[in-house]
């Protein structure tokens, strides 16, 4: 079919659609009013709010490697084939990302095989912003995560624990890869004890962390990476709006990619409060 057919039918198909939504349109305003009142089915669950943890992904944003990792070219626009369309470029560990096990692993999880029941979990934050203030080399220790079980108790089955350093302060400055006379990055992330110690005695699934890398910035093994990942757990980088949930209590939806054999990819991370 030629290029021109092809505008024309879409054009053809978006006007009948269009009567149809009129006619279903009071129908359904009728049917909103009695459902409005009950919220949807997540805040029915015993949540007040939602609150979104995810970067808006552009060109400029921050990379571990410097580069950049997103790039969008227009295809079709609106004004000459009355829809639009982007096509993108991505590398995998861009933005708000999730790490799939495969990422550091030969045959772990692909981020398409992560199982979907452990997308959708208890969310603890454990801050350390007074400590990364002090200094960018910080890192969440085995100490840390006692000091949060101690306020809030055991870390629940299948949980997501997140790293609230404080770091998004600095995410449209060049002090977010915070790259020194060493040539080195420097920000927080989690040092290897406390990662073997959630792996050893909890059975949490994810870690997060508000920075560029579930190590902190001048590691040069990926210790956490490679003890943690290869286990099948996964983890994110580049979590948003931390100090706006809480310690405990909240449930971390994750909205993973599920492209075939992906080490990880751009998601959108929810915190249902």
């Amino acid at each position: 079919m030629c290029h021109h057919c092809v505008i024309n039918s879409i054009k053809d198909d978006m006007l009948s659609r269009r009567d149809l939504f009129k006619v279903a349109a009071g129908g359904a305003a009728v049917a909103a009013v009695g459902t409005s009142a009950a919220g949807t089915p997540a805040m029915a669950a015993g949540h007040g709010s939602v609150e979104d943890l995810t970067y808006e992904l552009h060109e400029k944003f921050p990379t571990y490697f410097g580069a950049p990792g997103y790039a969008a070219s227009q295809k079709f626009n609106f004004k000459e084939h009355t829809f639009n369309l982007l096509e993108l470029q991505v590398n995998e560990h861009t933005g708000t990302h999730i790490d799939a096990p495969l990422h550091f692993s030969e045959d772990g999880q692909s981020v398409a095989e992560v199982p979907v029941s452990n997308l959708v979990v208890p969310l603890c934050v454990v801050d350390i912003k007074a400590k990364a203030a002090e200094s960018a080399d910080a890192q969440v220790t085995p100490d840390d995560l006692k000091a949060w079980i101690a306020a809030n108790g055991d870390i629940p089955d299948k949980a997501c624990v997140a790293m609230n350093s404080g770091w998004q302060a600095h995410v449209t400055g060049d002090k977010y890869r915070n790259v020194g006379s060493d040539e080195k990055m420097h920000f927080p992330g989690f040092h290897i004890d406390a990662t073997r110690m959630l792996m050893e005695e909890s059975k949490a699934v994810g870690m997060a962390v508000d920075t560029l890398s579930l190590d902190f910035g001048q590691s040069g093994n990926f210790a956490s990476h490679r003890a943690w990942l290869p286990s099948n757990r996964w983890g994110i980088e580049n979590m948003a709006n931390l100090d706006n949930v809480p310690a405990k209590g909240a449930t971390l939806v994750v909205g993973a990619p599920k492209h075939r054999g992906g080490t990880g990819g751009p998601c959108r991370l929810f915190a249902m409060i």
